[in-house]
């Protein structure tokens, strides 16, 4: 009985996940009776609280394909460290494939401006102001994971100062 009870705890502790899909491709393989169609889902999942991840699933049919993308962005999660403002703490750059991606923190009230995957992984971080431009490719897939490889580069005030060896005040200062 408390077996039940901790597995429904569990759940509601996942209920506070968000899934966007991003794209949904019809993709076809060719085999030796003919094409084999199947669908892929780019998804990202997020809290809006400092994680998200991107997963990519692939299925015959299109509910499938999510699903498995859900569940291959929760295994991706990256941790992303928010200001008081809700912003990043300074400009980082991303890139993957031929897709980069800048963001820079902007100030509070100004929202996301961002487009496309961008957009959507900044909003699923929990990024309220942030400023973001996508360089090169417009292949969602490709800067989706940019924008996590910018995210995963960025350093906190207290990171900077202990790798300084001086107290986090004298970074103000």
């Amino acid at each position: 009985m408390a077996k039940n009870r901790k597995n429904s705890r569990d759940k509601a502790k996942d209920s506070n996940w968000q899934e966007r899909v991003i794209q949904i491709r019809r993709v076809s393989k060719v085999v030796k009776g003919g094409k084999k169609l199947s669908f892929r889902a780019i998804v990202v999942v997020g809290n809006e609280k400092g994680q998200v991840g991107v997963g990519v699933g692939k299925a015959g049919d299109v509910i499938g394909a999510v699903r498995k993308g859900v569940a291959d962005g929760k295994k991706q999660l990256i941790d992303v460290s928010l200001t008081k403002s809700s912003s990043i703490t300074h400009v980082a750059k991303g890139v993957s494939g031929g897709a980069k991606v800048i963001v820079r923190p902007a100030a509070p009230g100004t929202g996301v401006i961002a487009g496309g995957a961008v957009r959507t992984v900044l909003e699923l971080a929990g990024l309220k102001n942030i400023l973001a431009k996508q360089l090169g490719s417009n292949n969602p897939l490709n800067n989706a994971r940019a924008v996590i490889n910018a995210l995963e580069g960025l350093r906190t005030f207290s990171d900077v100062a202990q790798e300084r060896g001086v107290p986090l005040e004298h970074l103000y200062t």
